[in-house]
């Protein structure tokens, strides 16, 4: 794909393999096409790294936030688990919302959870509402020891951001959806993976070895779950998609 931006003239030129297209710079397709080379533009600039959420890096980008804190705010989770800790700015992130809403606590499990970034998380104000369990997502004896600290009744939501090969999301997927509950979701994140295969800091196996590609195979094998985006609460523009880099991440539970 190639794009000409004429801001003189308000148009957008895309060059496709199937032929060449021109579109006014305000209609959704030229937004559409222009946020593409912007998401892969600020992955080859390493573009999330640049965010903290109260403290702690939280590498992600702020609109996938934006959306998040929506569903949690709708579902109001007990109980949200999140695989992949890194330097805890998510967690810390979902418990300000847990804090705000009144209600909820967040269980963060990484194969490694280094010194310095569990003492920052431990030491932070918000703290009280981690529990850090340090093992691979997929272990059983790791999945027992999340399971142990979901009460009955609890409404949890599940987001994975660990190990981003399919089959290792796969497992994930398999092993923590039985803990999400109905109208909630399970989340596998960064997908957008698939569309930066080649690019710089990536693999040519990407375009198959991705979450995206897992959450697709999931869904087929287990029809209690579904992709569904989430709504949008307020929408006065005329965009319909994300921007965002996670593409079909939101996994449904339909039933029990």
């Amino acid at each position: 794909m190639k794009l000409i931006v004429d801001l003189e003239n308000s148009k957008l030129l895309v060059q496709l393999n199937d032929g060449s297209f021109e579109y006014d710079l305000n209609s959704k397709e030229a937004f559409y096409y222009i946020s593409k080379a912007w998401l892969r533009c600020g992955w080859d600039n390493k573009y999330v790294y640049g965010f903290t959420w109260l403290g702690r890096p939280i590498i992600q980008l702020p609109e996938d936030m934006i959306r998040i804190q929506e569903v949690i705010y709708q579902i109001k989770p007990d109980v949200i688990i999140e695989t992949g800790v890194a330097h805890g700015g998510t967690l810390i992130y979902y418990s300000t919302l847990c804090k705000a809403l009144g209600k909820g606590r967040v269980i963060g499990v990484d194969i490694e959870i280094r010194e310095h970034n569990r003492k920052k998380i431990e030491e932070h104000e918000l703290s009280e509402y981690i529990t850090l369990i340090e093992g691979n997502s997929v272990d059983p004896e790791v999945v027992q020891q999340v399971k142990s600290l979901i009460h009955e009744g609890d409404k949890v939501l599940v987001i994975l951001d660990s190990n981003h090969t399919k089959q290792h999301v796969l497992e994930e997927l398999m092993l923590y959806s039985p803990l999400v509950s109905v109208g909630s979701y399970i989340v596998a994140t960064d997908g957008s993976m698939e569309d930066f295969a080649g690019a710089p800091r990536s693999n040519e196996d990407w375009a198959w070895n991705n979450p995206k590609a897992a959450a697709e195979q999931f869904v087929m094998d287990e029809p209690r779950f579904e992709i569904q985006e989430p709504p949008y609460l307020f929408n006065e523009s005329g965009i319909s998609d994300r921007v965002t880099y996670w593409p079909s991440a939101f996994i449904k539970r339909l039933k029990e």
